[in-house]
């Protein structure tokens, strides 16, 4: 099975825009045009790179009311059931803004487009300064917002990624000079899928609301910001490939079309941004565990949290976490913090005996960064004068002069200032602000007494 086959007719299922990203060749366009064929429906194929105004809307007339009409063209969109946007990567910032609204919500020049039914575009990779051998030059990035109104962005397969079937498929095919007709059958097929569709809500809509309240989460704590328009678009989508491999014959369970619908939603792939796919089937397995989870488990409030600091204390608390799942929380909360953010954490750790829950490989890194501020540090260093290293250390002392002497937060910051400098973290003054304010904000969360106060509470 190719993956995009059923992502195709969940689009064709919830009407829902559709940008298909590929290198040339690999049949986009030809796709698109034949299903419109196969659906009979009335439709226009716009080059966007070439697109005027006028192309879309005919030519502007005064009407003896002293308003516009429009002087309708064979080719305008007016009456169009499917309007394929090919190209749009290439298409000028002016007709991107005027082409929003019909992707949006069909409509052009406020006017609604009564008859349009599917809106699909089509684009290569975006051009990227890290890949330049690859890249496709004049195919930008879509702007964020244009990007997030496809419901559907879907990768089509390059010729490697097809099996020997399949590229035997292509190689005997007609070609896009053949006609083709209308299918009824093919019609029916998609109102199937959209009766289908509507069971498995019934069904299945509430476990994934959960998925993706979880999955938005994670990936966000990835780096993976999406907007609260996103996650309504991945439930409806889930729901529409779900029900489309159940129309097409294929037997796939939910977590995987879940999870195929989540690939093939995600707008930064028409953004030029690239994705981490480990991280991404991480956080859709760890996403779907916590779905499965009894409402009120501390593992779905833990993996929801995207603070790294409150996250890793909702896991201390909770005794029903083990020691490897504690342990690659604050593994994960570690790499994610700067300098002096993870050494507050790994003291607050050490200092509340929580770092006795922890692996031996996340012990020993939360025990270095935690004898780094515990311990007194030493700095032997010749620096020039007037230096950027000298400019640092004079930053330093500028600072901890200003601190109460003898009281344990001045002692302790003295520690970790020192250290980082003597292990080259601090490279310029700002470093040593960034270090003191994430030191402060961690710490403040974990909201850790001094140890006059623990030593009392003991």
């Amino acid at each position: 099975m190719t993956p995009i086959e059923p992502v195709i007719f969940a689009a064709l299922i919830t009407a829902e825009p559709l940008l298909l990203i590929g290198p040339h060749g690999t049949g986009k366009s030809f796709l698109l045009n034949r299903i419109s064929a196969v659906l009979g429906l009335e439709s226009r194929h716009y080059n966007a790179s070439l697109l005027n105004f006028d192309d879309l809307v005919g030519y502007p007339l005064p009407n003896a009311k002293g308003q516009i009409d429009y002087v309708r063209t064979p080719a305008a969109i007016w009456g169009a059931q499917t309007v394929f946007l090919d190209e749009i990567s290439r298409c000028r910032p002016d007709m991107q803004n005027k082409l929003f609204p019909i992707i949006h919500e069909r409509r052009v020049q406020g006017i609604e487009l009564n008859d349009l039914v599917y809106r699909w575009a089509a684009m290569n990779p975006p051009s990227n300064d890290d890949d330049a051998n690859q890249a496709y030059l004049g195919s930008e990035p879509l702007d964020a917002a244009l990007a997030d109104r496809f419901a559907f962005v879907a990768e089509v397969p390059s010729w490697e990624q097809l099996s020997e079937e399949e590229q035997a498929l292509v190689i005997r095919s007609q070609g896009a000079e053949a006609r083709i007709n209308s299918d009824p059958n093919f019609s029916e097929e998609i109102t199937n899928g959209r009766r289908v569709r509507k069971l498995f809500e019934t069904d299945y809509a509430d476990g994934l609301v959960i998925y993706v309240r979880v999955l938005i989460a994670l990936l966000a704590q990835a780096g993976l910001q999406l907007s609260p328009r996103r996650a309504g678009m991945i439930l409806r989508n889930i729901l529409a490939v779900h029900a489309a491999n159940s129309v097409l014959g294929f037997e796939v369970a939910l977590q995987d079309s879940a999870f195929l619908a989540v690939r093939s939603s995600l707008p930064q792939l028409a953004q030029g941004i690239k994705l981490d796919q480990v991280k991404l089937l991480a956080a859709h397995r760890e996403a779907w565990k916590a779905s499965q989870l009894e409402e009120g488990d501390a593992t779905r409030a833990i993996l929801m949290e995207r603070d790294p600091v409150r996250r890793v204390m909702k896991a201390g608390a909770a005794g029903s976490i083990s020691a490897s799942d504690f342990s690659s929380i604050v593994a994960d909360a570690l790499a994610a913090l700067p300098p002096g953010g993870r050494h507050a954490l790994a003291f607050g750790l050490f200092e509340s005996a929580a770092a006795s829950r922890l692996v031996a490989a996340v012990a020993e890194q939360c025990a270095e960064l935690y004898a780094i501020v515990a311990t007194a540090q030493e700095v032997h260093e010749s620096v020039a004068s007037k230096s950027v290293r000298h400019c640092v250390w004079q930053h330093i002392v500028k600072i901890l002069a200003r601190l109460a002497p003898d009281v344990e937060e001045t002692i302790l910051k003295t520690n970790l200032l020192c250290g980082l400098f003597a292990a080259n973290q601090l490279a310029i003054e700002e470093d040593v602000d960034r270090a003191i304010d994430a030191w402060e904000r961690v710490k403040s969360t974990l909201w850790l007494p001094d140890r006059h106060e623990r030593s009392n509470a003991a």
